[in-house]
């Protein structure tokens, strides 16, 4: 009997040590959230007006780092045989999404998801915490998309693109950065809230710009969402780095901004469309 009490009271403390000693479970991607992103979110195009508000004239790459197979690809662009094509949605892909003049709305989906649907071209986006993304799966428009909470934020640089491509976009581009791509970017200060870093890849094909500036399912998509809060108005950052090893010569960086709106009553859904440039304008002489 006292040898059966032994061996029940051993068990008994190994099970309790077991238990003490597995590790804790990670916390959700919802439950460590350091900035809270929901909500709903109208853009504020202050910067390349031209090339977000209207479709800009075919050829109108200026700004962004394409290559000699970019450049050829740009002038090829037909609206005409997107449309006939069902192509409608590559300017509304995760490349060129956030600089439509467009309304967000964010929710979680679940703990480990975070939702993002546009009121431009309805499309949505699922942001994944704590998983990869999958094999064998079809490319789609908005890719897939991995998520985690970070406190550093690469600068911002309005004078191009001068941020290095990330660990992700330098194996897609098949190992180091190589010489063509840009010089690495500065050591930048913890975001003071945190912010949430987003990769994605898996994307279709699709445009930087409405007028036919490409990216390529092979493109990586980084993106930094931040929160500011400015004169008692709550504002929405997205810094988003794309890295083309197909079309782009080096990383193409943009800026988008946002401000929160009360609730979803100025949502105006309207499907994926393709639009030929301003000929007025071009005419006019206002645009190359």
């Amino acid at each position: 009997m006292r040898l059966l009490k032994h061996c029940v009271g051993f068990a008994l403390t190994a099970l309790t040590f077991g238990a003490a000693a597995q590790p804790p479970a990670a916390p959700t991607g919802r439950a460590a959230a350091q900035v809270d992103l929901t909500g709903h979110w109208v853009a504020q195009i202050t910067e390349d007006w031209r090339w977000r508000m209207i479709t800009p004239p075919k050829g109108d790459f200026a700004s962004v780092p394409l290559n000699a197979l970019g450049r050829q690809t740009a002038e090829a662009w037909d609206p005409a045989q997107d449309e006939a094509n069902g192509e409608q949605c590559r300017a509304f892909g995760v490349g060129g999404l956030l600089r439509q003049p467009a309304r967000l709305e964010i929710t979680w989906e679940d703990e480990q998801t975070l939702r993002i649907e546009t009121d431009a071209g309805q499309q949505v986006r699922l942001l994944h915490f704590g998983s990869a993304p999958p094999t064998a799966t079809a490319p789609s428009w908005q890719g897939y998309s991995t998520a985690a909470w970070t406190r550093e934020l690469p600068p911002p640089n309005p004078f191009g693109p001068l941020v290095a491509p990330t660990s992700e976009a330098a194996a897609a581009r098949g190992g180091g950065a190589g010489p063509s791509s840009a010089p690495a970017a500065r050591a930048a200060p913890p975001a003071p809230d945190g912010a949430l870093k987003v990769v994605t890849t898996n994307m279709r094909t699709g445009y930087l710009r409405k007028n036919g500036v490409p990216y390529s399912e092979r493109a990586v998509v980084t993106e930094y969402f931040d929160r500011l809060t400015l004169f008692g108005t709550d504002y929405l950052e997205v810094l988003t780095i794309v890295d083309d090893p197909l079309y782009l010569s080096t990383p193409f960086v943009v800026s988008n901004h946002f401000k929160r709106e009360p609730d979803r009553s100025q949502w105006r859904p309207t499907p994926c469309t393709t639009a030929a440039p301003i000929g007025a304008l071009q005419r006019s002489g206002f645009l190359p």
